[in-house]
Parts: C-alpha cells; structure tokens; sequence
C-alpha cells in the first residue's frame, strides 16, 4: 500500500530547521575564551527588546485599523493600497534602509528639522524595524477581519450597535487571533532586523549589528555569546506568546439569572414596502402591501429572497425604497435604528460569548425579558456555554432569542430552519409559530419550502428571479398559483399543457377532463377567450385511481411515504409520446393513495382527475 510522502517531506524542511541549531549548540562549549568575551551584549540586547516592543505597538496601532479597512473595502484602491503595503517584503531589507534615508536622513526636511537626530539612534531603529515589520501586523490583520463573517456585523446593526461598537465588540474579538500573529511575526521581525537598521541607524548597536560588528572585527568565536543571547530572547517571547491569551478553557461557570420579565403585547404593525436594488448584474424590484401580520417570502436559491430581508433590516442599501411599519418610515433610519430582529441563514453567534452574553449582547436588551426567552426558548441550562458547545437546533434557539430581547417591532427570519435535522426542524417551527401567535409580533420569513409559510404567515410572497409572481394571502396562494412558475415554487407535481375547447373540455393527451365554469373565470381569464391554449395543474391528493370509466395507465413507480404512497402513472396503454398544441412530453401524473391501497410496478390501472381540482392558465 502506498503512503502519504507528506511526513517526509516535513521531516526534510524540520531538519533542515534545526541541524544548523544543533550544530551550534554542540560547538559552543568547544569555544575558546574569547567566545565569552563580548561585552556591551546586554546593552545591545535591551536595545533590541526596547525598540522591537515600540516598533511592534507603533505598527499595532496604526496596523489593525488599516487591515480591518483593507479588509471591507473591495475597491481598486483599496487593492493598490494592499499591494504597496506589502512592499517592503519584496524588498532587500538593505533596499528599504536606503529608501528611510530619502525620507529622515540628515539632509532631508524632516532630518534637518531633529538635527539629524533621527538616524544614528534609537529612534532610527525604531524607524527602520517599523518599515520592514508592519506588513506582517497589516497582512495578518487583513486576513483575520476577511474572515470575520459580514452577517455578524449585520445582526450587531440590527441589535443597536454603531460602526465603531461593531468593529470593537465584533470584527475586534473575532480577528484578534490572527492579529496576535501578526504582533508575534512583526516583534519577531524587528528583533531580528539588521539591513535596514545598519543603513539607517548604525548606532545604537541591536543584538544583530552587535554580532555582525562582533564577526567582522573578531571572528566567529566572538559571536557565541550574542548567538545565545538571541537564541534565548526569541525562544522566551515565543514560549509566552504560545502561552498568553490561549484558546479559552471551557469551564462551566454559572451564570446566575434574574427573575423572568414577559415581553409586553401589543397588536403588530402592518409591513407595507417597495424596494429596487442592484447587486452586480443581478436586479431586484420588489413590493408588498401588508394584509396580515405574517409574511413568507418563498422561492428558488438565488430568486433574491435573503436580499430582500437584508434591505429590510438596512444592511443593504437599496437604489430606492419604501418601508412603513405601522406608518413609521423605516427607509430613512440606519439598521441600528430601526428596532428591528434579525436571524440570518446561520445563528452567526459570537464566538467568545456564552449564551447568556449573547442574548443581552443588543443595545438596551433587558436582562429580566432575556431570562423569559432563554426560558421559553428552553435554554436556561445552556448560558454558560460557548457557541461551539451547542447543536445547531441550541444555536438557531440562541439566535432567536438574542433578536426577540429588545422586543422588536418586526421580526425577520432568513431560512431559520436550513441545514437541521427533520425532528429539531419541526421541533423549532412549531415553536416558532406558538412565539409569534402568543407576541403578536409582524415577521418576514424567507424560506423555500411552502410548509414554512402554511404554519407560519398569513400573507405569502413568491418570488423568482428579483421580481414577485404572486403575492396575496397564505391560503390563497397556497391553493391557487397564478401561474405554472408559481406552481413549481410551491413543489405542485403535476404541471403539464394541454387544450380547452368551446365546451370547457381540457384535452392534454390522453386525459379529457370536464372544467367547472369557475376555473375560466378566474382572473387569468379576463382577456383570454376559448378554445385556447392552456397551462394547467392538479395536486396529486386530489387525483383519483378509479375502478372503471377513466382513463389508462401504467404504474411506473411505488414510493412508500408513511401513510401515503405516491405513484408514477404513465398515461395511455402503451405510454405514447403525443404532441399538443406545440408541447412535446411523455403524458405521466403523480398521485398520492393510502399506503396499503397501491398496486404494484407495471400493474395497470384507471385514473381520473376532476375537473374542480385542476387549476387552468390560459398561454402567453
């Protein structure tokens, strides 16, 4: 069996490492007298401990702010500005040293104004190891608050927090593992500076211009000493840095809760909202005018659903728009204004904050209403744990509860049951319906599965491509797509085409299906005449099997459903591929019966479907 090179070649690049290490701690002791005669070491290496430790928080201070801008900002400046910060990288550290000498020399502006004093000192040094470490603090910063996920910094807007609170309660905590490598890498650089510091301040000695000074004057032997002194340096700060601010231990640490406040009833205000948004080639155009205080927003991946919710919340600025709450202008106000809950796709919980610090974590959130929700929600028990102790069921209920505590006017819920297993998805729904009938709070759900909205709005908004297809009460829309796209949304199975005649007959292939009057007079019918072509569809409950008088099929395939089972029904006896009115399809129906009652693959069978179950679209 072959195995995997990979450890081999690590031990390669380890060696590599460590042999040249190795070989000087055993020829160390071998060292004449003059190995150990090195003075002014220690002033060198206090020197180096002193002006790396500015360097690192001169580079630290002015870094992170310049990451975390490199890092949400995707202009081309913003790309320029990155690449010219990683300069000094590409460069010779000699190179840099001599460009610091265009800049403070004792002959530029700046140097003439300290009397050349910026070179030849410890200020020089501090210079010099600044230019050539800060591009570690700056890429370590930017990658760290790239990764910072934006739905974090979103719901912190929609739980009251203001740019700066979010960059320092947020983005800060998150990234700061990654700038912690960036300070360690940065201190690390300037410590061992030497090219661009001799250039530019040959004076005071740093531990590697003492060495350097050591070598070239004395020899090798007299560089022992500053060897491991330097060796020792850098493997404390490491030993400390690997030490100092690990990953938190997860000590169960009680929090003690106080008592248990309800939120206070109040009828929720009605949503009406029109909004335009353009998001790189994608165009969105949306508006709804509220009956109920519920609304799903369903559709396909991609249709523009989260978009919408995301304009709502004021974390995505729209082109134009216009949204009344209960006749409040929201449009005008910031996300952090608009008192507004938020539960994105994911619980984006924050990492280093327990339960109990993240649903008090809004501006103003009320301790004693977040004791109700993480008792109503059931997670008393779970407040001292961290994020990554929960299920995602515990999280989504913590994301929940974290949105109700301010008690929001409307709640906005981004497929809050994606991703869970069947039991905790229905476990959450359910509770999520009996918390929205007992607030009376107004909702917008985004959700892609028409369940979702028959349990949990009043109003349904189906959605496809950035623009609305339909829009109208949850029943009725439900029951009654406007359109064969609108049934596919709603998971309609049986979408086919056919013909109606002068009689009110819908031909499509072998079926022949007498309509009611009521299915042409709906308004889809308004300007259409028959005969016409048509569109049409019909729920598999409502087809029948039949004993006799209806027409052939063939079973071509059994799914056991629980207490159903649905049948794939190949019309006609010999299943032909017919044409009708230019739609070219083999003429098959899905049908649902009890389980029990189905006949078997390839058995055959009689099938009819009436007509006040069929819903017809005339063609465009």
């Amino acid at each position: 069996m072959l195995r995997t090179p990979l450890p081999w070649l690590a031990a390669l690049l380890v060696a590599y490492l460590l042999v040249p290490l190795v070989a000087f701690l055993v020829r160390a002791p071998g060292q004449g007298g003059s190995a150990t005669a090195a003075p002014g070491v220690g002033d060198a290496l206090r020197t180096s401990l002193i002006t790396a430790t500015i360097s690192t928080a001169v580079v630290t201070l002015l870094g992170v702010p310049l990451g975390y801008l490199l890092a949400r900002s995707g202009s081309r400046t913003a790309g320029a500005l990155g690449v010219a910060v990683q300069l000094p990288l590409a460069l010779p550290p000699l190179m840099s040293g001599i460009l610091l000498i265009y800049l403070v020399g004792p002959y530029t502006t700046i140097g003439q104004f300290f009397n050349g004093g910026l070179t030849d000192s410890a200020t020089g040094v501090v210079l010099a190891q600044c230019f050539v470490a800060a591009p570690f603090l700056v890429v370590s910063a930017r990658s760290a608050f790239a990764a910072v996920d934006p739905a974090q910094l979103d719901v912190a807007a929609t739980l009251g927090h203001g740019a700066l609170s979010r960059t320092l309660r947020v983005a800060l905590p998150i990234a700061a593992r990654g700038i912690r490598a960036g300070m360690l890498l940065a201190w690390l650089r300037a410590f061992g500076e030497f090219g661009a510091t001799i250039v530019l301040a040959y004076h005071p000695y740093t531990l590697p211009v003492f060495t350097y000074v050591q070598f070239s004057s004395t020899g090798l032997a007299a560089t022992t000493v500053p060897v491991l002194v330097t060796l020792g340096a850098a493997l404390v700060v490491l030993l400390i840095a690997d030490r100092g601010p690990a990953r938190r231990a997860h000590r169960r640490r009680p929090v003690r809760l106080p008592a248990p406040r309800p939120p206070a009833l109040s009828q929720g205000p009605v949503l009406d909202f029109r909004m335009a948004a353009r998001l790189g080639g994608f165009g969105l155009a949306v508006e709804h005018r509220g009956v109920g205080r519920n609304l799903a927003i369903l559709g396909a991946s991609g249709s523009g659903k989260s978009a919408t919710l995301r304009l709502l919340a004021g974390v995505l600025k729209p082109q134009a728009a216009e949204i009344s709450l209960g006749g409040r202008d929201l449009a005008a106000l910031p996300a952090e204004k608009r008192g507004i809950g938020y539960l994105p796709q994911h619980p984006t919980l924050l990492p280093h904050l327990r339960v109990w610090e993240q649903v008090t974590f809004g501006v103003g959130a009320d301790p004693a209403l977040a004791a109700f929700w993480l008792d109503r929600l059931k997670l008393t028990d779970l407040a001292d744990r961290y994020p990554d102790q929960l299920s995602g069921g515990q999280a989504r209920r913590v994301g929940l509860a974290r949105a109700l505590v301010r008690e929001p006017r409307l709640l906005l819920l981004d497929e809050p049951f994606a991703g869970l297993d069947a039991p905790v998805r229905d476990e959450l729904r359910r509770l999520l319906r009996t918390v929205l009938r007992e607030t009376t709070l107004t909702s917008v759900l985004v959700t892609h599965d028409p369940d979702d909205a028959a349990l949990l709005s009043q109003d349904t908004l189906l959605f496809a491509d950035g623009a609305v297809l339909q829009d109208g009460p949850t029943r009725a829309v439900l029951t009654h797509p406007a359109g064969p796209a609108a049934a596919r949304l709603l998971g309609v199975r049986n979408i086919a085409h056919g013909h109606v005649d002068a009689d009110g007959v819908l031909a499509s292939g072998p079926l022949r299906i007498a309509l009611p009057e009521a299915a042409l007079n709906t308004p889809a019918w308004q300007h259409t005449k028959v005969p016409a072509a048509v569109a049409w569809c019909v729920q598999p409950h409502d087809v029948r099997l039949v004993a006799a008088g209806g027409t052939a099929a063939v079973v071509d395939d059994v799914a056991h459903l629980g207490p159903v089972a649905e049948l794939l029904l190949r019309l006609g006896d010999d299943g032909a591929i017919d044409t009708v009115v230019g739609h070219t399809a083999s003429h098959e129906l899905t049908v649902t019966v009890p389980s029990g009652q189905e006949p078997g693959i390839g058995e055959r069978c009689e099938v009819d479907v009436p007509g006040a179950a069929v819903i017809v679209w005339p063609e465009v």
